[in-house]
């Protein structure tokens, strides 16, 4: 029996609008900083609460952006906040005091949030159900190519060119994503106002996602270290030059393995993929914390792209197979919301332990911490999988 296709027009057109989306957050997350501090005379504090500002944002909005999916369509929710991020990116250009950079930085959020919980939802559902694992993976890994090519571009853009150049280029890209998604063929129930709920709390969340989501949450807690601090690390041990090829070793070993893991999550199943990736994941943190040259610290970043790339895509694909169609896009929020919150708070907690301990003690408990999520992904899923799963992500 032949597989449905993948590489249709809508799922194409869904990864690059997607694509895009995530170049322009990499490129603004690196170059907003350096911009704020060297040519707006921003002070440390207050750099920091740019792109905390943004995140909080983001996660506080992803709740409602799941109901106003079921209520108003795909469709409307998407480009109405792909219209946002874009207006919102123009708006740099304009920036020059501290608190018109923050309300700048808190609609962008909002954009960025609602945006990321559609496109989600909408890649979900144009992916066939016994390709899933596939069809997510390689959705993910647009993301991480992003991770790459985002702040590589940006820097350049600011540091060898100006900062109008820079924010053009990515007032370009946000558009690119907007006038991407206007080629997305919806389902004409996507196109329609859906019968108005009344509201509930629970309606806020997709209780089916939660679990999965608290052990992604809890994973994105140790990739918090590598976001943030890999690149203090690097320069800590002498590795400034490594640093920046750390990221294009992660992605190079994700698109290699890419066109296998996901078959082999779809094929085999969730645990088959997830256990061995948790304890890759753990390799790479543990090879992190004793690297001393070039060769150690870039292998570690295979590790680590070859485990937490192929995790990120697998948590999120079972938390979408799991819930209902209709429901799909709060699943995706509730996910999406609780990884974002592990990176935040991950992000906090590992300055503080990386003060007290240190960067190599840093890593090398890191380590610990996720071959300790390997008993958390059995008792919150693998003990338990859905029927929903059993049933209809693996046939």
């Amino acid at each position: 029996m032949n597989n449905p296709p993948l590489w249709t027009r809508n799922y194409i057109s869904v990864c690059i609008s997607n694509f895009s989306l995530f170049l322009t957050f990499y490129f603004l997350l690196v170059t907003l900083p350096v911009y704020a501090m060297k040519h707006l005379d921003f002070e440390a504090a207050q750099v920091g609460l740019i792109v905390t500002v943004f995140l909080i944002a983001a996660i506080l909005i992803r709740p409602f952006a799941g109901i106003w999916i079921e209520r108003f369509g795909n469709k409307l929710v998407l480009l109405f906040s792909l219209g946002i991020f874009s207006a919102a990116t123009a708006g740099y250009f304009f920036t020059d005091t501290i608190m018109i950079m923050l309300i700048l930085r808190f609609f962008h959020g909002l954009g960025f949030g609602i945006a990321t919980t559609a496109v989600g939802t909408i890649v979900a559902n144009v992916i066939p159900a016994s390709r899933r694992g596939e069809g997510m993976g390689y959705y993910a890994m647009g993301m991480n190519l992003a991770m790459v090519i985002g702040p590589f571009v940006g820097l350049t853009a600011l540091q060898q060119w100006s900062p109008s150049i820079m924010f053009s280029i990515a007032l370009a890209c946000s558009l690119s994503s907007f006038v991407i998604a206007l080629f997305i063929k919806f389902p004409k129930a996507d196109s329609k106002p859906r019968q108005k709920q009344a509201f509930r709390f629970g309606n806020l969340f997709e209780p089916s996602a939660l679990k999965i989501a608290i052990v992604g949450g809890y994973f994105a807690l140790v990739y918090s270290s590598i976001i943030s601090f890999i690149s203090v690390y690097a320069e800590a041990i002498g590795l400034v030059e490594a640093a920046s090829y750390f990221f294009m070793v992660f992605a190079i070993v994700l698109l290699l393995s890419r066109p296998f893991t996901g078959r082999w999550f779809d094929k085999y199943g969730a645990n088959v993929i997830i256990n061995p990736s948790i304890i890759l994941f753990a390799i790479g943190m543990l090879v992190l914390s004793q690297a001393e040259n070039a060769v150690v610290f870039l292998l570690a970043a295979a590790f680590i792209g070859l485990g937490w790339g192929t995790l990120f895509p697998s948590f999120q694909t079972i938390a979408i197979s799991d819930a209902p169609p209709q429901r799909r896009g709060l699943a995706t929020a509730t996910f999406l919301s609780v990884f974002d919150f592990g990176i935040g708070l991950g992000s906090f907690l590992v300055g503080l332990a990386a003060e007290a301990a240190g960067f190599r003690s840093l890593y090398f408990y890191s380590s610990i911490l996720v071959i300790a999520g390997l008993p958390l992904y059995y008792f919150l899923y693998q003990r338990n999988p859905s029927k929903r799963w059993a049933h209809e992500g693996l046939q």
